[in-house]
């Protein structure tokens, strides 16, 4: 009575033993993700031995969550944590085999990318220097570094002076050790990356260093932001690492959507900037390989799925292209044909053409 056997464990204990055996090997955001997808598969199937899981649970997990409104993307992101975290227990000899391996996940509609404009851009850029004196952040400077090197928001905030090298016109990406001076932070995929500096952002940042008081490492954190992160907030305990990816400004999407309703530029995200960087590296004839590097992606299907946006005039090269596929002649004389076709058909009352 009451015999446990060895490994036994419910879900909810097994999701725990998970993260500490993996330590600090996964971003606190991914974390929090898996242990979220973990709650909401109990909910579906009950907190039950994780040994007694099969892809049936799995299958009734994926439908719960459908049918209480998450998107097929949502679901489909927390299936693959889930099976992220029964993998990892194969691999520890914990499970002899990954019982969510055969789940599928919700089919998800391509959605169309957002790139901005050149008309887009600047727009945004005039009214961010319109408003710069409404905020503390250099955002024309933001807006115009993210444009010229794909850099995510978390990488701008978290850039810090000695990344800059002026000489070599270059800005590094590079994790963040806890300092006295710096706090944590990580890159997401990649370890570190070398981007260039265009010589007018350079000249620009620059500016902006000999505008900045002594003693204030990051480029684009307002020293009173800084002093309020370092005297307040760190002392107590309330900097995470998901504060150094998420907290480091308040306001920062609130204050970039002022900025595009003041451009009159509709929808799209500060990360959509990115999108059309690395777009316009594709257009510009950059490889691939060099594409995926500068971006930073652990893989090119990333880079493929999520960032590269169609070419406004793909449709008008494939019009010239198919052209010379088919004689003029050919053509002018098969239309003539139909035309014949259709004037008998409609005798009959069976016009099939608008021709």
């Amino acid at each position: 009575m009451g015999y446990v056997a060895p490994g036994s464990m419910r879900l909810g204990d097994f999701v725990k033993d998970s993260f500490m055996r993996t330590g600090d090997q996964i971003r606190e955001s991914t974390r929090k993700d898996y242990g979220s997808a973990m709650t909401d598969l109990i909910k579906a199937v009950g907190n039950i031995d994780y040994q007694r899981i099969q892809q049936t649970h799995g299958e009734l997990f994926r439908q719960a969550r459908l049918d209480q409104g998450d998107s097929p993307a949502t679901v489909g992101k927390k299936l693959r944590g889930l099976k992220r975290l029964f993998q990892l227990a194969v691999e520890r000899k914990q499970l002899d085999e990954n019982p969510f391996r055969y789940v599928k996940v919700p089919k998800v509609p391509r959605q169309k990318i957002r790139i901005y404009t050149a008309v887009e851009i600047d727009r945004m850029l005039k009214t961010a220097s319109e408003l710069q004196n409404e905020s503390v952040l250099e955002w024309d400077l933001i807006i115009t570094l993210a444009l010229t090197t794909g850099m995510r928001r978390s990488e701008l905030l978290n850039l810090v002076w000695s990344n800059i090298d002026f000489g070599e016109m270059t800005i590094e990406v590079s994790p963040k050790r806890n300092t006295v001076e710096t706090w944590e932070w990580r890159i997401k995929d990649t370890d570190r990356r070398f981007l260039p500096l265009k010589e007018d952002v350079s000249r620009l940042l620059v500016d902006l260093q000999n505008r900045r008081p002594e003693g204030y490492p990051y480029v684009f954190v307002p020293p009173g932001r800084y002093d309020y992160i370092q005297r307040e907030l760190r002392p107590k305990g309330k900097w995470t690492l998901l504060s150094a990816k998420d907290n480091v400004i308040n306001n920062f999407t609130r204050q970039f959507k002022k900025i595009q309703s003041k451009a009159h530029v509709d929808k799209g995200t500060f990360h959509d900037i990115r999108k059309t960087a690395i777009t316009n590296w594709f257009r510009q004839g950059l490889s691939e390989y060099d594409v995926m590097t500068l971006a930073g992606h652990s893989d090119f299907a990333t880079t493929h799925r999520f960032y590269l946006a169609v070419a406004d005039d793909l449709v008008a090269r494939a019009r010239q292209a198919i052209a010379h596929q088919v004689s003029p002649r050919l053509l002018e004389k098969c239309c003539k044909r139909n035309i014949r076709s259709v004037s008998r058909e409609s005798k009959n009352g069976a016009n099939w053409c608008n021709e």
